[in-house]
């Protein structure tokens, strides 16, 4: 695959904050993969009750309805998300 293929799929930084309970962040990646979004990257801190978690995401189709899926979710409190700048076509 050539370096411009992988250029052409959007990249965002989604930061979720949920409720720490069981299976949530299964759950989170599970709406996230059925979505049609990759996880590049993941990091995750547990803060009490809270679980924050901030994601690199990859996909083509529109964030807004990932975003509307993951509000859905009954331990989601809050979903940012940002458009990465183009970093790999500038490296490349």
């Amino acid at each position: 695959m050539s370096p411009q293929a992988e250029c052409s799929t959007p990249s965002y930084n989604l930061n979720c904050r949920m409720q720490s309970e069981a299976a949530a962040l299964e759950r989170l990646c599970q709406v996230v993969r059925v979505r049609g979004f990759r996880i590049s990257e993941m990091s995750m801190s547990s803060g009490g009750e809270h679980l924050d978690i901030a994601l690199t995401l990859e996909g083509s189709r529109p964030i807004a309805m990932l975003r509307a899926q993951l509000e859905k979710l009954h331990t989601v409190e809050e979903v940012l998300v940002q458009p990465l700048s183009s970093v790999r076509s500038a490296l490349g």
